[in-house]
């Protein structure tokens, strides 16, 4: 019998060789290049500063962060799990993975959130917004490694951009998810006190939907942790270098504990990260007053009917 294949042949390969190698990467690379250079210089800095910060300092602003969001229990944990890493000896990888992770949820953040914010303002923006994310979330990761590897080379900085297209769907999701979510019926009160689209948007929306937003960031949190290890294989470093050097020499024991460390440390970070989404950060109140000072914002009505 007849299949498709006998009638049309679609060169799918030879297109994509073309467009990339003939067209985009002459044409675009002086962009590609630029677009490494922030990136480059925030993972360099923190990591610089990571290392330069003693463990035990580290720790500590760990475990009263964890105490502070996550309870006596991960605060405990924290102290345990960071003191095991550095007994171990793989400390310095311990602070380059987190600086990587670090940056890269810093970029998905600054992009993510003002693109869930744009696309829950508008249901074009949305629709055309939506099945890209989907298509993303559906990649394999080892998918994103061909063009990254193309377009910027390979390195710890192509990494991290891997790691950032890889992790940004959650919060552009759950930010979209929380503005679309806020009561309409104080949206219709701040309105008719004559509040603009950005009043509403600093002192209404965004307090409202920061929990949702926290949520977003923990899950992004966690899918850079999962990259981690995939973007050492065209040259970032830290803990995923360890694993994939252990895997490479089949060193069990090397492998082993760099997947402990990475553990150690997803686990902290989910814990803390979770605890902020569901406790808040403890500044929302004075900075909605602050912004609605700078803005002038007359306050929402009493749910009371005037007398």
């Amino acid at each position: 019998m007849l299949s498709p294949a006998d009638l049309v042949t679609i060169p799918l390969d030879d297109w994509m060789n073309a467009f990339v190698r003939g067209w985009l990467v002459p044409n675009f690379r002086p962009f590609f290049r630029a677009a490494q250079v922030p990136v480059s210089n925030v993972l360099n800095t923190l990591n610089a500063f990571l290392l330069w910060v003693p463990m035990l300092v580290t720790t500590a602003a760990f475990t009263l962060a964890a105490l502070r969001w996550a309870g006596v229990g991960t605060a405990i944990f924290t102290l345990l799990g960071f003191a095991f890493i550095d007994m171990i000896g793989y400390w310095p990888e311990t602070m380059t993975t987190l600086a990587m992770i670090v940056t890269s949820v810093l970029f998905c953040a600054l992009i993510g959130v003002p693109l869930g914010i744009f696309a829950a303002r508008s249901d074009t923006a949305w629709k055309i917004t939506r099945p890209v994310l989907d298509i993303m979330q559906t990649i394999p990761s080892f998918v994103y490694l061909v063009p990254i590897v193309m377009l910027f080379g390979v390195g710890m900085t192509p990494g991290i951009i891997a790691t950032i297209i890889f992790a940004i769907p959650p919060i552009v999701r759950l930010t979209n998810l929380g503005i679309r979510g806020v009561r309409h019926d104080l949206i219709e009160a701040a309105q008719s006190f004559g509040s603009t689209r950005w009043q509403m948007l600093w002192d209404l929306q965004l307090p409202m939907a920061m929990r949702t937003i926290l949520a977003g960031l923990n899950q992004t949190l966690m899918l850079a942790l999962s990259m981690v290890v995939i973007a050492a294989l065209i040259g970032a470093g830290g803990l995923g270098l360890v694993v994939n050097t252990g895997l490479g020499r089949l060193n069990v024991g090397e492998a082993t504990s760099g997947g402990v460390g990475i553990v150690i440390l997803a686990i902290v970070l989910d814990r803390i990260t979770q605890g902020m989404g569901e406790k808040g950060l403890g500044v929302g109140p004075s900075l909605a007053r602050l912004l609605g000072g700078v803005f002038r914002t007359r306050p929402l009505p009493d749910q009371k009917t005037p007398g």
